[in-house]
């Protein structure tokens, strides 16, 4: 599929859930982590199914993620973003700085976390002796688990279109399966966020029920894999322009 097959595939899903009546909300910065397990012939992802229950995509697949929270901005980390991808992160924003840069990228680590158990980084240091109070970066320091930045790709982003109910400007983050050094149990099940996870080829993932913008990150994600899934590869843009959506490089 072309560049504009996608574009207008996309508009065309997103449409659908427009609410004319809804207020033009001003996007909250988000994050989201794709695993990748690039071991196999055929790379796998991991993606969880959300709650049924739930009013924001029940019953999607997904990958791990969501807003910044306030300690995302203080939590002590090993390693530093790869210096393209914290200038693309930095591309096409207001208020550019290498604080925001972070915090997103931690927020994908924690939200990660959070929805799965799974702690990203590095135990070559032991756990971070402070963390911010109240929030799951303790399940970090309990497990002495520092995250790791040096290990993350960001590979795109998107910013949900206006008369959304939620608006968001997501950072896709990737990192390979080789990061995950910790695992609590428990965190997924019948009364959770995600309900199960799974790790399939990206072929696989495009037959699951998916939100439209996972479906173009998952043909992203392939391209990148297939070009070597280098930090130095351009970093893909969408959100729209006069109501119709549009592809930029960062």
């Amino acid at each position: 599929m072309t560049d504009t097959e996608t574009l207008a595939k996309m508009d065309r899903l997103v449409s659908a859930e427009a609410n004319p009546k809804a207020p033009t909300l001003r996007p909250v910065d988000a994050a989201t982590l794709i695993i990748i397990d690039r071991k196999p012939k055929v790379p796998k992802v991991l993606m969880g199914k959300r709650h049924e229950g739930l009013k924001f995509m029940p019953g999607k697949f997904v990958f791990p993620g969501g807003r910044i929270e306030a300690g995302d901005r203080s939590m002590a980390v090993t390693g530093a973003l790869h210096p393209r991808a914290e200038q693309a992160l930095m591309a096409k924003v207001a208020r550019p700085s290498t604080q925001r840069c972070r915090a997103l990228a931690l927020a994908a680590i924690r939200e990660t976390f959070e929805e799965t158990g799974l702690l990203l980084g590095t135990k070559d240091y032991g756990g971070p002796d402070k963390v911010p109070s109240g929030t799951a970066w303790t399940g970090f320091q309990e497990r002495g688990v520092f995250p790791d930045l040096e290990a993350l790709h960001f590979i795109g982003r998107a910013i949900t279109p206006p008369k959304r109910v939620r608006r968001f400007d997501t950072r896709f983050f990737a990192v390979d399966r080789t990061a995950i050094v910790d695992e609590v149990e428990g965190i997924v099940g019948p009364d959770s966020e995600l309900v199960e996870l799974t790790w399939v080829t990206i072929t696989q993932a495009r037959a699951l029920d998916l939100p439209p913008i996972t479906t173009v990150i998952l043909g992203e994600l392939e391209a990148r894999t297939e070009a070597g899934f280098g930090h130095q590869l351009p970093v893909p843009f969408f959100h729209q322009q006069r109501g119709r959506f549009v592809r930029e490089l960062l």
